[in-house]
C-alpha cells in the first residue's frame, strides 16, 4: 500500500530503490507518527470533519497500535511503503470508510516531518541525559583528582604544572557548550510543522493551534513553505550538536591514548577495559577508545553530509530529504552508545601519583619561577631573561614549595560555578 497510490504500476525495481531502507528506519518514528496521527483526528473531530463517534474509534484503534508497537512486536510488512502507509491500513483495515479519513488535512510530507521531529526532540532529551550522566562523573573525578598533578602540554611540549581536577573539569565544562547546541537543535525542533500538508497548506479549516499544544510543541511553525523547507534542516541541527559532543569526546578519547603509552605513563586502566595482541603478551591496548574516537570522528561527516545533500535544493519538498533519515538516526544512536561508554570506563581510570617529581619535567615550574622573581619586584621582561638563561647555562633549580591546590588557577577548579553553570543550560 502507498498514500500515493492511484491504481497505477510502478516497476519493482523503482519501487525498492525509492523505499530503500525506510521500512527498517521507520520502525523509530512509528510511536510518534501514532501521537501525531491522534492529534490530528482529534483536531479533525473540532473542525467538524470527524464527528465524535468516529474520532473514538479512530482513538481507540490508533492506542491499539501504540501498544503493539511499545511492545516492540510491530514490523512494516514489504507491501507497506513506510510506516504510514502501515499505520493508515491497519485503521481501513478496522474502521473500513472512517479510517480513510484519517489522512484528510494533511500529507505525507507534514506527516513524515512532524513524527521525527516528536522523535528528534525526545532523542534530544535523551542524549542530554547522557551528558548530565558524564558531566557528573567529570565533576566527581575533578573533586577526587585535584592534588594530583600531571604536565600540561603545548604544541605536545611540557608547558606549566596541570592536574587531574583541571583535566577532568575541562571536559566537564566542554559539555556545556556542546549542549548549549543540543538546546538550540531542540527549538528549532520545538515548532509544529503539521498542517502545512505538502507545503502549500490546506483549504480544510484546520486548527493549527490546536495541534501544536496537543502534540507539546511550545510554538507553531506558521509559514507552509518554511514548515517543508525545515525538512533537513531538523535533522542536521541534531547532527551539528552531535558532532560537537563528538569532538570533545573524541578528544578525551586522543588524550586517554597518549596517556596511557609507556611514554607518558600518567594513567591505566583495569585490564577488563583494555584489549591484548595475539602475538605480544604485554599488551594492554586502549581499543576501546581508539574505536570512540574514530566513531566520533565519522560523526564530524554527517553534518557535511547533510549540507551537501541539500545545498542545490530549492523551495519545496524532495525525495533527497528521504537520506536524511537514515544518516541522523545511526549518529544519535552512536553518539549515545559513545557517551554511555566514555561514561563507564572514565570511572576505572587509575591516575599516577607523584608524575611532576621526575626530573624530565623540572622546567614545568619555570613559569614559576618567573612569576616568583616578578613578586621580588624584578620586572617581568628581566625576570623571563634571567629564568631563560639559567634554562640554556642548566643553572636552573625549580621552586616546588607553592602550594598548588591554593595558588593560581591550577587549584581553583571552580567546579560549584561549573556545576551552576550546566543548570542554567540544560531548561530544555
Amino acid at each position: 500500500m502507498k498514500l500515493w497510490n492511484k491504481e497505477d504500476s510502478l516497476d519493482k525495481k523503482i519501487e525498492n530503490f525509492t523505499v530503500g531502507k525506510d521500512r527498517l528506519y521507520d520502525v523509530y518514528l512509528a510511536k510518534y507518527d501514532v501521537i501525531a496521527s491522534i492529534a490530528h483526528a482529534k483536531m479533525l473531530k473540532k473542525v467538524n470533519i470527524l464527528t465524535s463517534i468516529e474520532y473514538k474509534k479512530i482513538e481507540y484503534e490508533l492506542n491499539k497500535i501504540l501498544e503493539q508497537i511499545n511492545s516492540k512486536d510491530f514490523v512494516i510488512e514489504k507491501e507497506f511503503e513506510d510506516i504510514h502507509s502501515k499505520i493508515e491500513n491497519m485503521l481501513i483495515e478496522k474502521l473500513g470508510s472512517i479510517g480513510k479519513k484519517i489522512h484528510t488535512g494533511r500529507s505525507r510530507n507534514d506527516q513524515v516531518l512532524v513524527a521525527t521531529q516528536l522523535y528528534l526532540k525526545n532523542e534530544i532529551n535523551e542524549i542530554k541525559k547522557y551528558c548530565i550522566n558524564l558531566f557528573n562523573t567529570f565533576i566527581q573525578m575533578a573533586e577526587e583528582n585535584k592534588n594530583n598533578f600531571l604536565p600540561g602540554y603545548t604544541h605536545l611540549q611540557v608547558a606549566m604544572p596541570s592536574s587531574f581536577g583541571l583535566w577532568f573539569s575541562s571536559y566537564a565544562e566542554s559539555l556545556i557548550d556542546d549542549m548549549l547546541y543540543l538546546k538550540t537543535a531542540y527549538k528549532i525542533n520545538d515548532q509544529n510543522p503539521l498542517g502545512s500538508a505538502a507545503g502549500y497548506g490546506s483549504s480544510f479549516n484546520l486548527d493549527r493551534d490546536f495541534t501544536t499544544s496537543e502534540l507539546g510543541f511550545s510554538e507553531l511553525k506558521y509559514n507552509v513553505i518554511s514548515s517543508q523547507m525545515n525538512r533537513g534542516k531538523v535533522e542536521k541541527s541534531v547532527a551539528i550538536a552531535i558532532s560537537a559532543i563528538a569532538s570533545t569526546l573524541s578528544k578525551i578519547s586522543s588524550d586517554i591514548c597518549l596517556y596511557m603509552s609507556q611514554e607518558f605513563n600518567f594513567i591505566s586502566f583495569p585490564d577488563e577495559i583494555t584489549t591484548g595482541s595475539s602475538i605480544m603478551p604485554h599488551k594492554k591496548n586502549p581499543d576501546v577508545f581508539e574505536l570512540i574516537r574514530g566513531k566520533c570522528n565519522s560523526l564530524h561527516s554527517v553534518v557535511t553530509d547533510f549540507n551537501n545533500m541539500s545545498i542545490n535544493l530549492n523551495s519545496g519538498y524532495h525525495r533527497d530529504l528521504q537520506l536524511f533519515k537514515q544518516k541522523i538516526i545511526d549518529s544519535i544512536t552512536e553518539i549515545k552508545n559513545c557517551l554511555e561508554i566514555v561514561d563507564f570506563t572514565i570511572k576505572k581510570i587509575i591516575v599516577r601519583k607523584n608524575i611532576l617529581d621526575d626530573e624530565k619535567y623540572k622546567y614545568v615550574y619555570s613559569v614559576e619561577n618567573l612569576n616568583k622573581l616578578v613578586n621580588e619586584g624584578v620586572s617581568f621582561r628581566d625576570a623571563y631573561m634571567k629564568i631563560s638563561k639559567e634554562i640554556k647555562e642548566n643553572t636552573f633549580k625549580p621552586h616546588k614549595e607553592f602550594n598548588h591546590t591554593l595558588k593560581g588557577s591550577i587549584g581553583n577548579l571552580c567546579l560549584e560555578e561549573i556545576k551552576l553553570k550546566l543548570k542554567n543550560v540544560i531548561d530544555f
